[in-house]
């Protein structure tokens, strides 16, 4: 009995968004909860797929029409998944965030009761992803099996959130902070990863339940799936937990002290006191609180939150604000270490959120600009700054965003000196900034925030602490953060919170980071890939499901005769053949030089030339020639005709007494029409089954037996494979090569000139182009000649397998070939993936 059984039918698509929406909220608030994240959604998903209908179908006499239909889940329409997936947004955000509408509320003085209504009427903007989970699930459902209905759901949800930013860059996969295992694999995804498996495991407990009563093979498979992840997850967590070891003792440190002051509220204070009592407040409780880092801790650099400062630094506005600057200044000097501190920036532009650097005896190194300042509060876009908003909202701020990341040094009087990556507030809710800081060598991550309005929302600053945290686990860079009054923290390289202060607290911090580059991860190498990948592969199920509408429309019912055959005389039949065999020795050929003189590696232009001359060329002729060739078959009346573009044959159906299949498959299967005169027809007939042609004939009244001999049987269990889209030529030697170089060509770009396009920028466009052509190529040649050693092992597995008879053997070819497919577009792919790990 499921948990929703007790429901009434009516009402299940509700009680399994509550009930889901209950379970999130409690895995937000973390510790062990963690461990809901793998089944929060289950209850929604059953609701969704109408769980139920069995049970209550066998109760129909007590139940009436609309309780049948609620049996059947209310989602059967797009409308109904559209109503799903709207209810489900407003109940995760009531759920999850209903602090955010208070704390912004509070902030804007609208009150938070309000402020919370606005949020949950706005759900659906803020979480956009849930909407299309529920869409795309239910689209891919009506085509797919369950597997791709998974796949293709959590697709949605983190492409979405990878196309669409989220305020506080929240995702599920932020849940699984709390456990120090199941959070390492961040570092080949991001977060994203995290809540891909976190719905592919949900997606598999709800096919589970639903297949309860299919037998235990039926309901055991999708529970080993499950299984299955999470034993991946936690295998790989602990193997990475195992690789990442301690700076060793010969390693520079710096110890960095952070200072959390807990002023907060100055507007208030500025009433109370005036503008430049609160920059003398805190300015006094800073320099008292930093005084104690040097004396009691033994700091090397002192670290305050954002905007402590609250007005442009070396940009004074006033004498007083001129002597203030130089009160800093000298505070820096007579300590004698680094202050990096919040304040403001400016230049012709206009006003930025930034954190300053001040050296003793050198003063000011420079400023890092904030790059994501907060919608409307700190920042306007131009197309939306107009009076009439700022009347409407007068707190709305006038910052502009920064223009990227900046490594900066904190160094020490005796020459110590460790890079850091500093980030401002919602900086680190943005992955990609982290993963640029790590590529231009930060050591380690300065995080300054003013958290103060979520001094009464505890949850809020919970939650960007853990966001945060999250940096440290994908680029392993440690991270010492600072705030406004909590919570301060220092991170290590696993993401691990090692020691945080409370909120409201006026304390001191301290934390040593090492002068040490750490290796790579697979996201800092590959950037935020998983949106990406999860966009095109919706890309690529949209475009088959346009293909199979267009296909159905044009085509109706299938024929029985192959609509499509190449009709070829004996000398052009051996001339295509020709260039098929040229084009194998060549590759043949290309193999043999490799192994003698290379070690199977693409070394020279002269091997791309080669492979072009010698095995593209020769393959182009041949599909050029059959392109030409093709003709369209068909039955009209007693006569099998053979339609090419400038030219039609007719052949009597009672003529034709025998089809003789090719004894020798090149260029590939097809037989001979032989006639009743006992001559064969001038042209030969490539046809991937010539069994199935002679079937089709027979059938429309020619006098001839099918044909059972070796060949025959041979190009039938050949045929039972490929076909498809993704053994089509295009797919397999040129636009997946293409994928893959694309991605080892961003590797080579990035290491050698610093950036995807920094050949363009440095030797101009041709060179990057014909770079990226030579990469290309490369793969290419690699892909065809794996591609050919898969194809030898199943054309050798289909001759072994023919001697138990073709039904058999057609079986062990799907088999081989789906081996062979799974290896070429998943296994090539993984093993790029290991190559490039650490």
């Amino acid at each position: 009995m499921n948990f929703l059984s007790w429901v009434s039918p009516r009402w299940r698509g509700l009680a399994g968004v509550l009930l889901s929406a209950l379970l999130l909220g409690v895995y937000a608030r973390g510790g062990l909860a963690w461990l809901l994240g793998f089944v929060a959604l289950v209850p929604w998903l059953l609701a969704m797929d109408g769980v139920g209908r069995t049970r209550d179908a066998r109760d129909g006499e007590r139940m009436g029409a609309d309780d049948v239909r609620g049996a059947q889940g209310g989602v059967g329409t797009m409308g109904g998944a559209l109503a799903s997936g709207l209810l489900m947004s407003v109940a995760f955000v009531a759920a999850v965030f209903l602090w955010f509408g208070a704390a912004i509320g509070a902030y804007t003085g609208i009150g938070a009761g309000l402020g919370a209504a606005v949020l949950l009427v706005l759900a659906p903007v803020m979480q956009p992803q849930i909407v299309a989970f529920a869409l795309v699930r239910h689209l891919a459902g009506r085509r797919h099996g369950p597997v791709l209905r998974a796949l293709a759901g959590a697709a949605a949800w983190v492409g979405v959130e990878w196309a669409l930013p989220k305020l506080l860059g929240d995702t599920l996969g932020h849940g699984l902070h709390p456990s120090a295992v199941m959070r390492q694999a961040a570092d080949l995804g991001g977060a994203a990863l995290l809540t891909v498996l976190l719905l592919l495991v949900n997606e598999a407990i709800a096919l589970a339940i639903t297949r309860r009563r299919e037998g235990l093979r039926a309901f055991g498979k999708p529970i080993a799936a499950g299984l299955a992840v999470l034993v991946a997850m936690a295998g790989y967590g602990q193997w990475r937990l195992g690789t990442l070891a301690a700076p060793g003792p010969g390693v520079p440190r710096v110890k960095v002290a952070m200072v959390q002051a807990s002023i907060t509220n100055y507007e208030q204070l500025r009433q109370e006191i005036g503008a430049y009592g609160v920059v003398r407040k805190v300015l006094d409780t800073h320099y008292e609180l930093s005084w104690s880092a040097l004396r009691d801790h033994g700091a090397d650099v002192l670290l305050w939150s954002e905007t402590v400062y609250p007005t442009t630094f070396a940009h004074p506005r006033s004498e007083d604000g001129a002597a203030l600057d130089r009160e800093i200044q000298g505070f820096v000097d007579t300590a004698g270490v680094p202050l990096v501190f919040g304040t403001y920036d400016l230049d012709e532009a206009g006003e930025y959120n930034a954190a300053a650097f001040l050296e003793p005896g050198r003063g000011l190194l420079g400023f890092y600009r904030k790059a994501t300042p907060f919608p409307l509060t700190e920042h306007v876009p131009a197309w939306l700054d107009h009076a009439w908003l700022r009347r409407l909202l007068p707190w709305t701020g006038g910052w502009r965003p920064g223009d990227g990341v900046r490594v900066m040094p904190l160094r020490t009087a005796d020459g110590r000196e460790v890079n850091v990556l500093p980030l401002i507030c919602l900086d680190d809710t943005r992955g990609q900034l982290a993963i640029d800081g790590a590529r231009l060598g930060a050591q380690a991550i300065v995080g300054m925030s003013n958290d103060s309005w979520f001094t009464g929302y505890p949850a809020g600053a919970r939650l960007h602490l853990s966001v945060a945290a999250f940096r440290s686990i994908e680029t392993r860079l440690p991270q010492v953060r600072v705030t406004t009054n909590g919570l301060s923290a220092v991170i290590d390289d696993t993401g691990e919170v090692l020691v945080n202060t409370a909120m409201g607290d006026q304390a001191v911090l301290t934390a040593e980071l090492a002068a040490r580059d750490p290796v790579p991860t697979l996201l800092v190498r590959w950037g935020d890939w998983v949106g990406g990948a999860a966009l095109a592969l919706l890309g690529v199920l949209g475009l088959l499901a346009a293909m199979a509408r267009l296909a159905a429309r044009a085509g109706g019912a299938v024929p029985a005769l192959p609509a499509r055959v190449v009709l070829l005389s004996q000398v052009m039949r051996w001339v295509v053949a020709a260039l098929r065999i040229a084009a194998v020795l060549g590759l043949a050929w290309l193999v043999l030089d490799m192994w003698l003189r290379m070690g199977f590696q693409v070394q020279s232009i002269k091997q791309l030339q080669l492979f072009g001359v010698a095995v593209a060329l020769p393959l182009l002729a041949a599909w050029a020639l059959r392109r030409g060739f093709t003709a369209e078959a068909r039955i009209e009346g007693s006569d099998l005709v053979l339609d090419q573009r400038h030219q039609r044959t007719a052949v009597p159906l009672a003529s034709i007494t025998a089809l003789r299949t090719w004894r020798l498959p090149w260029p590939g299967s097809g037989a001979d029409l032989v006639l009743a005169s006992g001559r064969r027809f001038s042209k030969g007939l490539a046809v991937r089954d010539p069994a199935a042609l002679a079937r089709a004939l027979v059938a429309a009244g020619a006098p001839m037996a099918p044909a059972e001999d070796f060949a025959t049987r041979l190009a039938t269990v050949r045929a039972a494979t490929g076909g498809g889209w993704l053994d089509h030529a295009a797919v397999k030697f040129i636009a997946f090569p293409l994928l893959l170089a694309l991605v080892a060509f961003r590797l080579h770009q990035v290491i050698t000139f610093g950036g995807f396009f920094g050949e363009a920028y440095t030797y101009g466009l041709g060179a990057w182009l014909l770079g990226l052509l030579v990469w290309w190529a490369s793969w290419a040649l690699g892909l065809m000649l794996f591609a050919a050693v898969l194809r030898v092992a199943i054309e050798l597995g289909t001759g072994i397998g023919l001697a138990a008879g073709v039904p058999r053997a057609a079986a062990v070819r799907r088999v081989l070939a789906w081996a062979a497919n799974l290896v070429y577009f998943i296994g090539v792919p993984a093993w790029l993936a290991v190559r490039l790990l650490p």
